[in-house]
């Protein structure tokens, strides 16, 4: 058979798994030119500017590249394996996205619902506005705030944009912020209806203010009020089951823990191991902001599940007109808080312009990163997915640049 009536069929066969690696030529990669991956992350450890990392490249259903660089552990010297454990921390919120959009699609959950449909505490919330400041106010002084009432009720869509105010900026955070204390033995549903007590920090839907994890955690309590099971089984149930996704979970458990890698900080040129990375990994609150733990592979699945237009695996888990409306710009790279060409879709951020983004990816491709520099997309021009786990906080990003662009010049068809 020829490689170009090979690569024909593999392009109109059914989405099945494809855990092992195909020859990248088979989907357009040039095996040569995705070696620039390992460069690329081996350049980055060099620099002391992570320890280690797990990449992952699929295109058309199909791994074309799955590496392990570096090490998990500095101190042990323990190197990085294919199978490490990683705090993915804010790639959280996609899965909860996609949780809540089963909900749309079961005609449970609606995205123009106010949140007090499921949370009646959150009917009603105020809006804070910043005093003005007197003439010769310390810099160092807080902020005082007043408050008006929320011209409108926070809506699911609010929430899945961040566009609700909710957790979103210096007095909402303050307050949600109170409550994170013995976070780890706490429950959503005892926890999510005093976050209503907190200021909106703007009328819902007039700006984008990313909310870390007030937004995100009040849709993991709304998945739990209309479906009647508790988020992380409702995870279990319905997406990480059909999917094969073995080690994801909002707690490693107690045996994996040696599998997770070490969390580290950038600091004068040096990696600092960070002491408490754990804080949001809990055997009762499951936070869809920013709890699970998974594997580059693990998570490859769910991804390559929207890339395949919610079906993988031989499951479906979506449509594909609703994996399309859910990487849609709801929220244009216009509207106050955003940047240019990066729009914002339902729990994932939609790359409509590259060229104004300075993004080495196609127009609608999608995805989202965790805190300490995990980093996935979907191309769905492309058809490819690319996933980088790393265990280092990343505040420029320039890493996850830098894998984009190893992975796109290996494109060569």
């Amino acid at each position: 058979m020829s490689l170009r009536l090979f690569a024909f069929l593999l392009a109109i066969l059914p989405v099945t798994a494809a855990s092992v690696p195909v020859k990248p030529e088979s989907v357009g990669f040039s095996e040569e030119r995705l070696s620039q991956i390992h460069e690329t992350m081996q350049r980055h450890i060099d620099a002391k500017n992570i320890s280690g990392a797990v990449t992952l490249v699929a295109r058309k259903g199909r791994i074309v590249h799955f590496q392990a660089h570096g090490v998990m552990d500095i101190e042990a010297n323990r190197a990085m394996t294919k199978d490490t454990i990683f705090r993915i921390f804010s790639m959280s919120k996609p899965v909860a996205g996609v949780a809540i959009m089963m909900l749309v699609e079961q005609g449970k959950v609606r995205l123009n619902d106010p949140v007090s449909k499921y949370i009646p505490e959150c009917k009603g919330m105020k809006v804070a506005v910043a005093e003005e400041r007197p003439a010769g106010t310390p810099a160092a002084d807080p902020p005082r705030y007043y408050m008006i009432p929320s011209s409108r009720e926070i809506t699911i869509q609010d929430l899945l944009t961040h566009v609700s105010g909710l957790g979103s900026g210096p007095a909402s955070a303050a307050e949600t912020r109170k409550l994170f204390d013995g976070l780890a033995s706490s429950t959503l549903s005892n926890l999510i209806p005093k976050y209503a007590a907190a200021p909106l920090d703007f009328q819902p839907g007039s700006r984008w203010s990313y909310s870390a994890l007030a937004g995100f955690d009040t849709l993991g309590r709304v998945v739990e009020v209309a479906s009647g099971m508790t988020f992380d089984q409702f995870l279990k149930e319905n997406l990480f089951g059909p999917l094969g996704m073995k080690t994801t979970a909002f707690h490693p458990g107690d045996d994996n823990w040696p599998h997770v890698a070490s969390a580290y900080h950038r600091a004068d040129g040096t990696l600092q191991k960070v002491q408490n990375p754990n804080r949001l990994q809990s055997k009762t609150y499951f936070s869809g902001a920013g709890g699970l733990v998974s594997t580059a592979e693990d998570y490859a699945q769910f991804a390559m599940m929207l890339a395949g237009g919610g079906q993988w695996n031989g499951k479906r888990l979506l449509s594909p007109k609703t994996v399309e409306w859910m990487s849609s710009a709801f929220v244009q790279d216009t509207m106050q808080g955003r940047q240019p060409g990066r729009a914002y879709g339902l729990s994932v951020q939609v790359v409509t312009d590259p060229i104004r983004a300075g993004y080495r990816m196609s127009a609608g491709s999608f995805g989202w990163d965790g805190a300490y520099g995990t980093h996935f997309w979907v191309d769905p021009k492309e058809k490819i997915v690319g996933i980088m786990m790393i265990q280092t906080d990343n505040p420029d990003r320039q890493l996850d640049r830098d894998f984009e662009n190893a992975v796109m010049q290996a494109v060569v068809e």
